[in-house]
């Protein structure tokens, strides 16, 4: 999408994200919300805001009110992840740097295998976490949602770039690894889509 210098459009909704998956997924989401998906490369922001907060929730405030103000568009952001139950939901705010540095998607894997290695199937269960906030300037609005499975013991040769904890991620719901989800599945069950309703973004 190419905007046009000076287009207004209370239409609009840029998605926050740097992270083509994400963007994938909330395309997916919103696919017949009626608005006018912009995405950060659209508008060829590529800076990021430092994210101090300390939960999801103050992470994807911070984020939604960085990127209105450069962009003056109705914003979504979003800021999430895993939460291990076994490891008091670690990795949580720092899904992303678990290990101390920002890891490759193969390196985060290969760590959430090693924190759990031998415990059993029983106690690996998990949540993939998302907490989405809208903002335009004036309205704040935010949502939350959950999705429950199961840690594997070992990792889907499939990784979605983006999402490495998609590849050790077992959905209850359907039976099978999150990274195999199709797009139908994923509208049926998704903490992202539980985090819009609850935004009145869809129903």
């Amino acid at each position: 999408m190419n905007l046009k210098q000076g287009e207004k459009n209370m239409n609009q909704l840029l998605i926050a994200t740097h992270n083509p998956g994400k963007l994938n997924d909330y395309r997916i989401l919103l696919a017949n919300s009626g608005l006018a998906l912009v995405s950060l490369t659209d508008l060829g922001i590529t800076t990021e805001p430092e994210e101090t907060g300390k939960t999801f929730l103050e992470n994807a405030e911070l984020k939604a009110r960085y990127y209105f103000e450069l962009s003056k568009i109705p914003t979504l952001a979003e800021d999430g992840g895993l939460e291990i139950d076994y490891l008091n939901g670690e990795p949580g705010v720092r899904s992303r740097r678990w290990p101390g540095y920002e890891a490759t998607d193969e390196e985060l894997i290969a760590f959430a295998l090693h924190k759990m290695a031998g415990v059993p199937d029983e106690q690996r269960t998990c949540n993939m976490t998302a907490a989405a906030v809208y903002f335009d300037g004036k309205n704040m609005k935010t949502g939350q949602g959950f999705t429950k499975g199961i840690l594997t013991q070992q990792a889907d040769s499939k990784i979605e770039k983006g999402f490495p904890y998609r590849s050790i991620f077992w959905s209850t719901k359907f039976g099978k690894l999150a990274v195999h989800l199709s797009d139908k599945e994923k509208k049926q069950l998704h903490h992202r889509k539980e985090a819009l309703q609850q935004l009145g973004l869809i129903k």
